[in-house]
């Protein structure tokens, strides 16, 4: 199985389309059909759901694509670091993060490192923190912004100087934007959008002291971009974190803190022993040095 075949086949799975895949790729139809022919010969397993026409992945197609991504991500990863010199420092620093307004300081540094060393590139990806938990034990990603509480124990880390506090995300229309905070009995049969992660780690919970099962949680997200989305449409109240989503000027949303407050901290984390190219490791030190300024402008 080359990397050329698990290219080919990532373009046909986006594509659901042996023809749209082949003009993408810029080679001709018989010969991707064959290509892709030859490699569910050799893994012994249809890839593909061939009907009409789109194209459907198997289970074993979905497993496939799952780790060719992973595995051209870790390859793309590889090839910026071999590629980086002592004499021109270029590359591409992979960091992965939940939406987090504290995420503020690490673009401050991306900004300031791209400044001084145009070749330096960076490549953020968004997801929860068992996501990036996952890209970050792979090898897949050099950073993390992961938050807390998260198992930590693979990992190193430093903690991210700020906090985000907690709240409902609301319409501007709605009558709980007369308040100045949210209590718990204030979220009693109001119909919720709540974050999938909060619901596991039972921050939420402690801080309504009654189980979540008695809240009326009418949808769950991942990012909360997609909640406000649902909140604007009228569906219900999205509680989640702060300065993620606009809220100022012609908006038709508001943000409400929670009452008491509620915090989360962060960690930017890295794996444990990892041997870092100069891109990540030049970030690294500039990042560590930004957090003891900050530190230090806030005695």
């Amino acid at each position: 199985m080359e990397l050329r075949e698990l290219k080919y086949f990532l373009a046909v799975a986006r594509e659901e389309n042996i023809s749209k895949a082949a003009e993408f790729l810029f080679i001709a139809q018989p010969s991707l059909s064959r290509q892709m022919q030859n490699l569910e010969k050799e893994i012994g397993k249809p890839l593909f759901v061939r009907g009409g026409k789109k194209i459907t992945l198997t289970e074993t197609g979905i497993l496939l694509r799952k780790r060719a991504e992973e595995i051209l991500s870790l390859y793309e990863k590889t090839e910026s670091e071999l590629f980086s010199s002592e004499e021109n420092i270029g590359g591409t620093v992979f960091i992965g993060s939940g939406e987090s307004y504290t995420v503020e300081i690490v673009a401050q540094v991306a900004k300031d490192l791209q400044k001084e060393y145009p070749d330096i590139k960076f490549d953020f990806f968004s997801g929860d923190s068992v996501t990036v938990s996952e890209m970050l034990d792979k090898g897949l990603i050099d950073f993390g912004v992961l938050v807390k509480p998260t198992d930590l124990s693979k990992f190193d880390y430093v903690n991210l100087p700020q906090t985000d506090v907690w709240g409902v995300l609301m319409r501007k229309d709605s009558p709980l934007a007369e308040k100045t905070f949210i209590v718990p009995k204030d979220l009693h049969d109001l119909p919720l959008i709540l974050s999938k992660q909060s619901t596991k780690k039972n921050e939420i919970s402690e801080w309504y002291k009654k189980d979540l099962q008695s809240l009326n949680i009418v949808a769950t997200y991942n990012l909360i971009f997609n909640a406000s989305l649902l909140v604007k449409s009228g569906l219900g109240y999205a509680v989640g974190l702060d300065k993620i989503i606009n809220t100022t000027g012609d908006s038709e949303l508001t943000f409400r803190p929670l009452k008491p407050r509620l915090e989360t901290s962060l960690a930017f984390a890295w794996k444990r022993y990892q041997v870092f190219g100069k891109p990540a490791e030049l970030f690294l030190e500039r990042l560590k040095a930004k957090i003891q300024s900050y530190l230090n402008l806030n005695l």
